[in-house]
């Protein structure tokens, strides 16, 4: 099916989305103040996108388009999400089959995997973001354990067991030992606060924010212990980050696009309400020193930015236009192409898709030049696969 048509994913409710961001990207009123935290541009199960084959009907793009190898995003993070890891492809492939052995229904609340695949992902800042990746280095971590007082007793398990063993031990313990351990710490922080507020480049502001969103019921969430364990990271707007599997992270705040492999699977290990599962998630963390690597995108054209990484799967980049800048490409297979700023229109001398508010993504098939024309400054993503790009 050769051709351009406007592209209607798929919007996720969860409650730690923004209310405005992606409403107002999509032209919905949302007057009712829900919470709109993803939106999803591709063939998952749980979110099949839609494509505009002419007139009034709406078609799967499943059903006219093989499976995509990846799955396009836009994320509203509000509230911080879940300390989290995905599987490798083995390892995607064995949780499912138990899984799925077991009976446990695909939509269970205490499922792990959703699918069989893996879930590398790469994330491209909309606005000034926050987010948690990897262990720190050894020296940077040695410095907080010592700095952060009540956490002085942890030194000794990092010197004697590395980073596996500080893990699980903080994974593992009792509740108990996680009240124990940082009641004190919150309480020093809550009185510090009161002087002066830690801003966001700070992990106080972050462990503050944590206790005041999951602390329940007089226990502490113990995935604060992986702010003071892992690299804060902030990206500003255009600038992007790749996660392999098994690297642990947590997005605190922000906008993004976001592509990855095919996949809904995620372990979690705290900083949220739903499923945790520790030792899945253990199995599965690379425990060891991680520098995170801020891309920036290298030139591949007059306008556009290609953030590459070493993942199989997709391919994402970046194109700038100025008011009646035209470019011209190719595709060689499907691709989707997501306006996030401006007015756009792509043209295959056959089929016009406008791209702005209320209409901002579209799916162009293999074969034909297409010719993508700026009406005001504008800024497209552009998603593929690697080789073919």
């Amino acid at each position: 099916m050769p051709g351009i048509y406007s592209l209607k994913g798929t919007v996720k409710h969860y409650d730690w989305g923004g209310v405005s961001f992606i409403p107002s990207l999509l032209k919905i009123d949302n007057r009712e103040k829900k919470p709109f935290a993803e939106y999803w541009m591709g063939t998952h199960p749980f979110g099949d996108s839609l494509v505009n084959t002419g007139g009034n009907e709406l078609t799967p793009l499943s059903h006219i388009a093989n499976a995509f190898p990846f799955l396009l995003k836009i994320l509203d993070v509000k509230d911080m999400l879940s300390i989290q890891v995905h599987p490798s492809k083995a390892g995607a492939e064995e949780g499912f089959a138990k899984e799925n052995t077991k009976g446990v229904p695909l939509d269970a609340p205490n499922r792990n995997y959703k699918d069989d695949n893996h879930k590398p992902e790469l994330m491209v800042a909309l606005s000034d973001f926050w987010l948690l990746h990897g262990f720190k280095p050894t020296e940077e971590l040695i410095y907080t354990l010592l700095n952060v007082v009540e956490l002085r007793e942890l030194l000794p398990i990092f010197n004697h067991s590395g980073y596996s063993g500080l893990y699980k031990h903080v994974m593992m313990i009792s509740q108990e030992e996680v009240n124990r351990i940082l009641q004190p710490l919150l309480d020093n922080l809550a009185v510090a606060n009161k002087e002066s507020e830690p801003d966001r480049f700070d992990e106080d502001y972050w462990v503050a924010k944590a206790a005041a969103s999951f602390n329940k019921n007089g226990n502490i969430d113990r995935g604060i212990f992986s702010i003071y364990l892992f690299n804060l990271v902030h990206l500003k707007k255009g600038e992007g980050i790749f996660q392999l599997t098994g690297v642990p992270h947590a997005y605190l705040e922000g906008q993004n696009v976001e592509i990855m492999a095919n996949s809904d699977n995620v372990l979690r290990g705290g900083l949220t309400t739903k499923h945790i599962d520790v030792p899945e998630l253990l199995k599965h963390t690379k425990c060891e020193a991680t520098y995170p690597s801020i891309l920036s995108g290298e030139e591949i054209g007059t306008h556009e930015k290609l953030f590459k990484t070493s993942a199989p799967d997709f391919q994402l980049s970046v194109i700038d236009l100025a008011a009646g800048d035209t470019i011209s490409f190719t595709p060689i297979t499907t691709e989707i192409l997501l306006l996030t700023e401006g007015m756009a229109e792509l043209d295959d001398d056959n089929i016009e898709v406008r791209l702005g508010q209320g209409n901002p993504a579209a799916v162009a098939f293999t074969g034909q030049v297409v010719y993508l024309a700026a009406a005001t400054r504008s800024t497209i993503f552009r998603a593929s696969v690697p080789h073919l790009l």
